[in-house]
């Protein structure tokens, strides 16, 4: 299958419950952000068993991670400090997934030498700016999740050669840039801004990757 070929219900399901959860989150509407966010998490998932998640490797430990992500998403619902821990956890260990996923693509020494320095650059940045407003008890797994964001990074450079490369390189990134957005929300300051670009920029990455299995053979 191609790109070209996409099934078109996950991506309109996808679309429309990302629009009402943005929405709903600037109105401030709990109920909405209730019924559109675990929308909006079935919608990759659909797609990447649309596109044959379960035929490959690849697509298998892929899976696994999207899963992980929308417990994830789900556990960030409530807005509560213990949700907030459980869900970092969640979407860490969703990270470690994608990055076994990527590594199942083969190996290309250049995607890393490539993006070495922006991914440095990423962590020093997001170090200086998040850690110093952590309170301590958070400020161990904060931490570990950067690391553990940058080593994912680092595997979907990796795939540099492989037809998905393009997909998995752009969602990945599109990913962690969007952490931000829960970051400053969670550490630096709370508002409905956050959400404008965060919640769409994350949404759309995970789609792009359960995408990437268009491009992936079966095996």
């Amino acid at each position: 299958m191609n790109i070209e070929a996409l099934p078109v219900a996950p991506v309109i399901l996808s679309a429309a419950s990302v629009g009402g959860l943005v929405l709903a989150d600037q109105m401030q509407f709990r109920p909405g952000r209730y019924l559109c966010k675990p929308l909006a998490a079935l919608a990759f998932l659909w797609l990447a068993l649309a596109l044959g998640a379960m035929d490959s490797s690849y697509g298998r430990w892929l899976l696994a991670g999207l899963l992980l992500c929308m417990l994830g998403d789900l556990l960030l619902m409530p807005e509560d400090e213990r949700c907030f821990l459980a869900g970092l956890v969640a979407f860490l260990c969703g990270h470690l997934l994608y990055a076994v996923a990527f590594l199942q693509l083969g190996a290309s020494p250049i995607g890393p030498v490539v993006s070495a320095l922006p991914c440095l650059l990423l962590l020093v940045l997001t170090y200086r700016w998040i850690l110093p407003r952590v309170d301590l008890p958070m400020k161990g797994p904060v931490a570990c999740y950067m690391w553990v964001i940058t080593g994912m990074l680092l595997c979907a450079s990796l795939t540099l050669r492989h037809p998905a490369s393009l997909l998995i390189i752009a969602g990945a990134w599109g990913f962690a840039l969007s952490d931000l957005a829960v970051a400053r929300q969670q550490f630096i300051k709370a508002s409905p801004r956050n959400g404008l670009w965060g919640t769409p920029l994350y949404f759309f990455s995970q789609m792009v990757l359960a995408a990437s299995l268009a491009m992936v053979q079966p095996g």
